[in-house]
């Protein structure tokens, strides 16, 4: 394991690579949220980072970058279902876990009308 302090490149899924500090604390759910929230409004415009558009993957993950930040999503027949990772542009990282509890996916902080909006949105990036 390298010394706390250095840094590793880490390859999320799809590929991205970044530089990320072994002792940087993790990304809250809540702030993962607000960038969620913030694509949602059009406050923040995002891009997809695939090749596939969410339209033709009719389950899987998909990943799109706004402002430095990277988040995959897992589209559930076509359904969003969940935020699988975030990554902040300091390198702070949230990671879904199955096993936490209902409100610890940023996706289930959002209201039925911003989660309706972001999901409009990543069926046309």
């Amino acid at each position: 394991m390298p010394p706390q302090g250095s840094f590793v490149t880490i390859h999320a899924r799809p590929p991205h690579t970044g530089t990320f500090s072994l002792s940087a604390k993790a990304l809250t759910v809540r702030e993962a949220y607000q960038v969620l929230r913030d694509i949602g409004l059009g406050v923040s415009v995002m891009r997809r980072l695939g090749e596939k558009p969410w339209t033709e993957m009719y389950s899987g993950m998909t990943s799109v970058e706004t402002d430095g930040w990277v988040i995959t999503f897992y589209n559930d027949c076509e359904t969003l279902d969940y935020c699988d990772s975030c990554y902040c542009p300091d390198g702070r990282a949230y990671t879904f876990d199955s096993s936490q509890q209902f409100g610890t996916d940023p996706v289930e902080l959002l209201s039925t009308w911003e989660h309706a909006e972001l999901e409009k949105l990543l069926k046309v990036s």
